[in-house]
């Protein structure tokens, strides 16, 4: 799904919301009941892809929990409405590449400490935004957050790595990389929401929202 760059997004009057969001949010660009669906529909399009291959879910914390949460969900329920029974086991990894709303040069990666498991299976990893595509002021996402994360998992060899990402940034200067399976293509805005943070607010927020300049300030560390 492909949302536009002129795409005005949703009046905040039309949404319920944390009230100690209000003045910080511009307005609602994905709501939740819109990220669900099409969630739902992400998790059938894997269920069609793997066949009858176990799975490891390699969630990339904190953004990507309520993702991940919600797609291992739907694979769960669409496993025990069909004749195919998908055994999943889920692991965590957590990346810092940010400084309030700037891309960091250096990516540090954490957890993840038995990745042994993925030796000779499918491997799914979730994301909540791929990072790698942003681009601020002199930084240019190339694509290395991804590469580097998907260098350290192929060392266990395992038989398939496929990403799956609810949300892809368009920017100016693209690196031609696409997740397996994405949700959403968004303008190049900083946006918050649906376990995706700034500075370890905004997590309780339901809808995907861009946020303004005041909510930045007011969250700025």
């Amino acid at each position: 799904v492909q949302i536009s760059d002129n795409w005005p997004g949703y009046s905040l009057d039309l949404f319920t919301y944390p009230q100690h969001y209000y003045g910080d949010l511009e307005y609602v660009l994905i709501p939740h009941g819109i990220i669900v669906d099409r969630t739902e529909r992400l998790a059938k399009d894997i269920m069609q892809d793997i066949g009858d291959n176990d799975i490891v879910v390699l969630c990339v914390l904190k953004g990507g929990y309520k993702f991940c949460a919600d797609l291992v969900e739907h694979i769960k329920n669409l496993s025990r409405n069909s004749e195919r029974f998908i055994s999943m086991k889920v692991d965590f990894v957590r990346l810092k590449s940010y400084h309030n709303d700037q891309s960091m040069q250096d990516m540090q990666i954490m957890g993840g400490d038995d990745l042994s498991k993925l030796t000779g299976k499918v491997s799914f990893l979730c994301v909540l935004l791929t990072l790698f595509f942003l681009f601020y002021k002199d930084i240019v996402g190339t694509g290395r957050t991804m590469k580097v994360l998907l260098n350290n998992i192929e060392k266990y060899k395992p038989k398939m790595i496929k990403v799956a990402s609810l949300l892809v940034k368009r920017t100016s200067q693209p690196d031609g990389y696409r997740p397996d399976y994405y949700g959403f293509e968004i303008p190049d805005l900083f946006v918050v929401g649906y376990a995706l943070d700034y500075n370890e607010h905004f997590r309780d927020l339901n809808h995907i929202c861009v946020i303004n300049d005041h909510g930045k300030t007011k969250y700025r560390v």
